[in-house]
């Protein structure tokens, strides 16, 4: 494949040699000349192990030729990447100048090549930047129609400076936003023979994806700290503790927590994240990120009430009370300080938990369940019909194929708030998904 890659920095340069090692033909794009030098002597413009070799091999080989006219680049090539820099406005927000500029440029070209040139953002841009930003000012520059006269996807990076090459040949995973299927299907041939899976999502989804990874990888170092910080006031090494945490694949280094959804409850979680948090500030373990977990559990609840409440009608229905499923157990349940919460406002509550009203006649929480929320238990109805059939808003609580066939058979007869993903769809004015 012929292509041009605008930005001679860290990913665009160690783009470039690696799709050149891979046999394609690359024009390397930049404003500085001394980046254009360098890289047309066979010399690296970056300090990256391994990337002055590949450098020197692509341009001894005719595959690797860097300039500083745009134009020239867009009009010897198919495919165009723009790999410039985003850095950060005083007010934290991105800084798309270069984007913009180069964007513009790669316009200005396509307006009067013949054919279908695709253009792919490798840049780090926020969601809506390829809608609102990139693909106006490409049909303005050039005057053509994205996903009719030229291709448009965005392809994040996953390349960590220092083993960026070995990233780039083994990466965990190759993300595709595509505008269309044909920008799509470029790609998605360019990077077929990398032994990782091709994932081909809508443009947004994939923008949002590199700033997760981002923000889950900087969770991650934050919560490691924290958790060192308290272990060694404690008199112990908080090495070993995350040596220990990260062998379980089966929960803590895994996707079973990674799920969008409701709040967490319990009588684990929340009893030990007060329970440390207490213990931290007694021997002064600073731990801001882990000392927030319960506030933004409650955000979240709060989040939930708001949905249940937006559609301004006064009779609720809540399918599921404890806090998972299969259970009866009811400590410190979310649904139950939903449930709270809209009584305390004066609504019309009417509860199906199947689990709960076991429990009140036979189970060992009966005495919990009497004692303790004899107003929430006062609403609980063991028939499933009744409840629905007398409600105009419908919570989904829990996963149960029940209550799926509920929702899916809903047909706008009543409201639906979805807190725990059994909607196919995102959501619309009749069914409001709590994360989606």
């Amino acid at each position: 494949m012929r292509i041009s890659i605008f930005g001679m920095g860290y990913v665009g340069a160690v783009c470039a040699a690696c799709l050149a090692d891979r046999g394609h033909t690359v024009i390397g794009v930049d404003i500085a000349q001394t980046k254009v030098d360098l890289i047309n002597r066979g010399e690296s413009p970056i300090v990256e192990p391994g990337l002055g070799e590949l450098i020197r091999s692509g341009v001894e080989a005719g595959r690797i030729l860097a300039t500083t006219d745009a134009a020239m680049a867009v009009r010897d090539s198919e495919l165009s990447m723009v790999c410039v820099g985003t850095p950060s406005k005083k007010n934290g927000d991105l800084d798309l100048q270069y984007v913009q500029t180069v964007v513009r440029q790669i316009g200005e070209a396509m307006r009067d090549k013949p054919g279908r040139h695709t253009v792919a953002v490798r840049s780090t841009v926020l969601p809506g930047t390829l809608k609102n930003v990139v693909a106006p000012l490409l049909e303005y520059a050039s005057g053509k129609r994205a996903g009719r006269d030229f291709g448009l996807a965005v392809n994040p990076e996953f390349l960590r400076e220092s083993t960026a090459i070995a990233d780039y040949n083994a990466p965990p995973m190759t993300v595709i936003g595509e505008w269309d299927a044909a920008s799509g299907d470029v790609l998605q041939e360019l990077y077929g023979e990398l032994p990782a899976p091709v994932i081909r999502k809508p443009v947004e989804v994939a923008e949002m994806v590199k700033y997760t990874c981002n923000v889950w990888h900087a969770t991650k170092i934050a919560f490691a700290n924290e958790i060192g910080n308290i272990s060694k006031e404690l008199g112990v090494d908080g090495r070993e503790v995350m040596d220990v945490i990260c062998q379980d694949h089966k929960l803590n280094i895994s996707s079973y927590y990674m799920k969008p959804g409701y709040a967490f409850g319990g009588s684990c979680l929340p009893k030990d994240v007060r329970a440390l948090n207490f213990r931290a500030n007694q021997v002064d373990a600073p731990h801001p990120l882990i000392d927030s977990l319960m506030r933004s559990n409650e955000v979240h609840i709060k989040r939930a009430f708001e949905l249940v409440t937006s559609f301004g009608t006064r009779r609720v229905g809540m399918l599921g009370l404890s806090f998972k499923p299969q259970t009866d157990d009811l400590r410190e349940s979310p649904l139950v300080e939903l449930a709270e919460m809209l009584i305390g406002k004066g609504y019309e509550l009417s509860i199906f938990d199947e689990n709960i009203e076991y429990a009140r006649v036979h189970g060992a929480n009966r005495e919990y369940i009497t004692g303790r929320i004899p107003h929430i238990s006062s609403l609980l109805n063991p028939d499933l019909d009744e409840v629905i059939e007398g409600s105009d808003v419908l919570v989904v609580g829990q996963r149960d194929h029940n209550f799926e066939k509920v929702l899916n058979g809903s047909r706008g007869e009543r409201k639906v708030v979805d807190l725990v993903g059994l909607m196919t769809h995102r959501s619309t004015a009749e069914m409001q998904g709590i994360c989606w």
